[in-house]
């Protein structure tokens, strides 16, 4: 029975998940090592890739995997679709709990914190509001690649007037961790602000998701 305990799936079995390392779930996800390299010893160096940070694991792509003795490409795939249904999971979790009413810039991260914060690309979200600032619907508008997105004015409000919102928050992450805008964000910002008022359908916010930190321009005064 000791010996059993000491193998991460029958440990799991007797004591459950909440029980396991990380390091020994990994283990049960990769299934078995390389020759003259137990499975243990493979997930370990996995981990140290990232210095133990599973948040910095989830962000990396499969090829970043297999830079490890013992993990093909293969296993790469399965490691990075296991940390992308823990993501999904959370950010369903948090979907149920979401903000329906908008009051400030706090609710916004709160709302995309989850879906955006890790991730290794752009991407553009739409939040369309009604006239007490409730959430309508939300609407990803573009993806990108590492350094930015495309996000077309045009398509932003046609969007938002096809569906009737009587404002609207856009909202895009910083893979790179930095909050601070750049001159495209800030040009993008400034279009959006005066098609916004010309339309009647003002641009309240745009927050820029870096991390564990974000950018408001509404609280920065630049609305």
């Amino acid at each position: 029975m000791q010996k059993e305990r000491g193998r991460p799936r029958e440990k799991m079995i007797l004591e459950g998940a909440q029980a396991m390392t990380n390091g020994e779930l990994l283990s049960i996800m990769l299934g078995s090592g390389v020759r003259g390299r137990p499975v243990q010893e493979v997930a370990q160096a996995l981990l140290n890739v990232a210095s133990g940070d599973l948040a910095v694991l989830s962000k990396m792509p499969p090829q970043g995997y297999t830079l490890v003795e013992g993990i093909g490409m293969a296993k790469a795939v399965q490691i990075s679709a296991a940390l992308e249904l823990g993501r999904r999971r959370q950010v369903a979790s948090q979907g149920k709990k979401t903000v329906e009413v908008i009051r400030c810039s706090k609710d916004l991260y709160r709302r995309f914190s989850l879906r955006l914060s890790d991730l290794g690309h752009e991407e553009f979200w739409l939040l369309l509001l009604n006239r007490s600032n409730a959430v309508m619907s939300e609407v990803m508008v573009s993806r990108g690649g590492l350094t930015g997105t495309i996000a077309d004015p045009k398509i932003i409000f046609s969007k938002a007037l096809a569906m009737g919102a009587a404002a609207i928050v856009a909202v895009h992450n910083h893979p790179s961790g930095n909050r601070r805008p750049s001159r495209a964000d800030r040009e993008l910002t400034k279009n959006l602000h005066w098609a916004g008022k010309m339309l009647d359908c003002p641009l309240l916010d745009h927050l820029i998701v870096a991390g564990d930190d974000y950018f408001s321009f509404a609280d920065a005064g630049e609305l």
